[in-house]
């Protein structure tokens, strides 16, 4: 039975080939498609004023020199909003509960942002590993400490989501398992369980949320850092 509970976070696959391509590129079909009317339909509105929310949330920490990356980091947010949502419904599968995928998405962009810090500003990308009135007899170590924590960034960004989400998805399958294993003998506790297992899901649907929105935000952080 313990077994059946982690079956959730293994790749789905048919014939021996995993679909974990096709359950990553399937939130791609409810964005809208290009149209070149002015007005469409009011699905399509709802959703251009979301993306142009999540634009300006994300552009608020970074100058006009970081607005170059609004493209990447609202796709980004989308993506795993999508993903983590469509992860909540019955028979689906969540890719990010993975933790190499996490890990996928986030090593390239923050290495990316840290490359653009030694490119743009080299002394100052540099200066941040070691705070400035630092007594000589600490340098070494706070140059290690801070280059570690540099380091671990990434690590943090894909360990962050994975945790947040597995744990989720596992109290759900705990919950929603005990109520229907209590209905037949205690009628009254598996309605209780399932009213706890009811707000559970809002709760979830919130944390995917804002998972997401975390996710890319320490990124934009990291980007203004190093522009």
């Amino acid at each position: 039975m313990n077994l059946s509970f982690f079956d959730q976070f293994s790749s789905p696959s048919f014939l021996g080939i995993p679909l974990i391509l096709i359950s990553m590129t399937f939130p791609a079909l409810l964005l809208p498609s290009l149209d070149n009317r002015w007005i469409t339909n009011r699905l399509s509105t709802l959703q251009l004023w979301f993306i142009n929310l999540v634009t300006k949330q994300l552009m608020m920490p970074l100058d006009k020199k970081g607005h170059k990356w609004a493209l990447i980091l609202t796709s980004l947010m989308i993506f795993l909003l999508l993903i983590n949502l469509l992860g909540l419904l019955p028979y689906t599968f969540t890719p990010t509960t993975q933790l190499s995928m996490n890990l996928a998405l986030a090593f390239p962009l923050w290495l990316a942002t840290l490359l653009t810090g030694l490119r743009n500003q080299p002394s100052a990308s540099l200066g941040h590993l070691l705070p400035e009135g630092t007594p000589t007899p600490l340098i070494p170590a706070l140059i290690l400490i801070e280059t570690t924590s540099l380091l671990i960034r990434p690590l943090a960004l894909g360990v962050r989501l994975t945790a947040n989400l597995t744990a989720g998805h596992l109290l759900i399958q705990l919950i929603s398992t005990a109520t229907t294993a209590l209905f037949s003998t205690m009628p009254v506790v598996s309605l209780l369980t399932f009213m706890v297992l009811f707000l559970l899901t809002i709760l979830e649907v919130a944390v995917a949320m804002i998972q997401a929105y975390v996710f890319v935000l320490l990124l934009s952080l990291y980007l203004q850092e190093n522009i």
